[in-house]
């Protein structure tokens, strides 16, 4: 669900795609909550990729933080 682009992880699926955002969230080792309510995206009824504290937004998509520190 990440492409790699340089040193990062990039969610391949854009800023909109709700559904992919959730199903890699549940996938997800790392997913931590944000903490900050100003920073969430979606309802936190599921966990989302769009609602992590590891989620970096970038002009197309997010990076995942996580992602590459776990990953060969």
């Amino acid at each position: 669900m990440f492409y790699k682009r340089d040193n990062s992880f990039v969610f391949k699926y854009g800023k909109k795609n709700y559904d992919k955002a959730i199903e890699s969230a549940a996938l997800c080792e790392n997913f931590v909550l944000d903490k900050d309510e100003d920073e969430l995206i979606t309802s936190t009824k599921k966990n989302s990729c769009y609602n992590c504290l590891f989620r970096r937004w970038c002009s197309d998509s997010f990076i995942c933080m996580k992602k590459g520190i776990y990953e060969s």
